[in-house]
């Protein structure tokens, strides 16, 4: 089963709201070595549940969600107003 971490922030303004998602993972596993690879994870997914200290750790790849990038997407909500007429 695969659990995706979102996290929302409020505006002021009520009609747009922006989500963070966690994209791929670019954590350099060959840094010690002097080189570049990465291990291909294409998403976070949160192993825990939010509030515990799984919910910071990918369950495809284990490394912490700071490794993964961030991806700021503007929603706009609409609402729909009765006139009564």
């Amino acid at each position: 089963m695969r659990k995706r971490q979102v996290v929302v922030r409020r505006s002021e303004d009520s009609s747009q709201r922006s989500v963070v998602k966690y994209g791929e993972c670019q954590k350099n596993h060959a840094a010690n070595v002097g080189g570049y690879a990465v291990d291909g994870c294409r998403e976070f997914m949160a192993s825990g549940e939010e509030g515990t200290n799984g919910a910071l750790t990918c369950a495809a790849c284990g490394c912490h969600r700071n490794f993964h990038k961030r991806e700021l997407v503007e929603t706009e909500t609409v609402s729909e107003c009765s006139n009564g007429t």
